[in-house]
């Protein structure tokens, strides 16, 4: 320290200044007031961060599950593909034996008992 000043930072060479106003002296009741509001705004920041990764870490987890889904519906839609495939196959198959289809009764707009007898084999 040069001439006796105080050591910058010092409480007695820390002033404020205020618009249109001279600087003044910080007291100590005002460094208590700025430690106190550093601190606060310190642990609110920490939460506001902690929050934050909270909501990361939960739509990640909702991005994995719906990924599981996905895939799973998938696999749901490949193999009802196949049985749907499979099922128009076999109908196709089967409406060239069917008796319902080939019997000529059927074209008939007769009233009949059983309709579905007559067309039946014996």
């Amino acid at each position: 320290m040069s001439q006796g000043l105080p050591a910058a930072g010092s409480v007695l060479h820390r002033s404020i200044s205020v618009p249109g106003n001279q600087a003044r002296p910080q007291s100590p009741e005002d460094d208590d007031r700025k430690v106190r509001r550093r601190e606060k705004n310190r642990v609110a920041a920490q939460r506001s961060r902690k929050k934050q990764t909270q909501k990361a870490d939960k739509l990640h987890e909702e991005y994995e599950s719906l990924e599981q889904e996905n895939t799973v519906l998938r696999r749901e839609i490949g193999k009802l593909t196949e049985e749907l495939k499979h099922l128009s196959e076999a109908l196709k198959e089967h409406e060239k034996v069917c008796p319902l289809l080939l019997c000529p009764l059927n074209f008939v707009p007769l009233p009949r008992a059983d309709p579905v007898a007559g067309c039946l084999p014996r």
